[in-house]
């Protein structure tokens, strides 16, 4: 089974084609100023209509304040709005009603405690996606290439709903299925060449590497 695949931070026209030509589920833009891979809403509005209704539109935010979700909302339409901060249970709960649009919660993961985190919001979140924490001295809350221990996602729940994140490439990705079942995957960095510069070649690799897991070893739909 092919899980849903997300394809993170893009910039060009060229990379978003190249994506939903591949198969990409989800396409994502990131507002966060920090981000090499930050882009403004005008612009990604207009990326975002290359593709829509062929992938869900992903509005990447860090606990953006109204006025920035209003901006980002009323110029690129998206589908889901994915939150990379340290938003509530309540913001998002909140956010979902104003907006009518689902949210999908971003976690850093390290260790088993970690997802204990995430009790709060089941139930509230739509989807989880699980990143590694970042590097000491990162500004960035995603997309810093660095990937987590995969067998800490053993002991969840096989019900929870979630994206792996977190350095996943074309040499990873079949093992990072094997082991999780995950049944989304998102990657930025790893069809880069340089931070914030997807690289087609990479894209294609990767598409074909997930292909060639998918038929090799099905995901199971939840970890063993």
């Amino acid at each position: 089974m092919r899980p849903d695949i997300k394809i993170c931070g893009l910039k060009t026209p060229e990379a978003v084609d190249r994506a939903v030509e591949r198969g990409a589920t989800h396409v994502g833009f990131i507002f966060f100023g920090k981000s090499p891979r930050n882009i403004e809403p005008d612009l990604a509005g207009v990326l975002a209509d290359r593709v829509r209704g062929r992938a869900k539109i992903v509005a990447v935010t860090v606990d953006a304040d109204n006025d920035d979700l209003d901006e980002i909302i009323a110029l690129v339409r998206p589908d889901i709005l994915q939150f990379h901060g340290a938003e509530s249970p309540e913001r998002v709960l909140t956010v979902k009603a104003v907006t009518g649009l689902p949210v999908m919660k971003a976690f850093s993961i390290r260790e088993p405690d970690d997802l204990k985190r995430i009790e709060p919001y089941i139930g509230i979140a739509d989807r989880f996606l699980f990143d590694a924490k970042p590097p000491v001295g990162s500004d960035l809350p995603g997309g810093n290439g660095v990937s987590f221990d995969w067998r800490v996602l053993r002991t969840l729940d096989p019900n929870v709903e979630y994206m792996l994140s977190g350095g996943l490439n074309r040499d990873n990705i079949a093992d990072a299925l094997r082991e999780t079942g995950a049944r989304g995957i998102d990657v930025s960095s790893g069809v880069e060449s340089a931070p914030g510069v997807k690289d087609l070649d990479k894209m294609d690799e990767f598409f074909a590497a997930v292909e060639r897991a998918s038929v090799r070893e099905p995901v199971s739909g939840s970890a063993q």
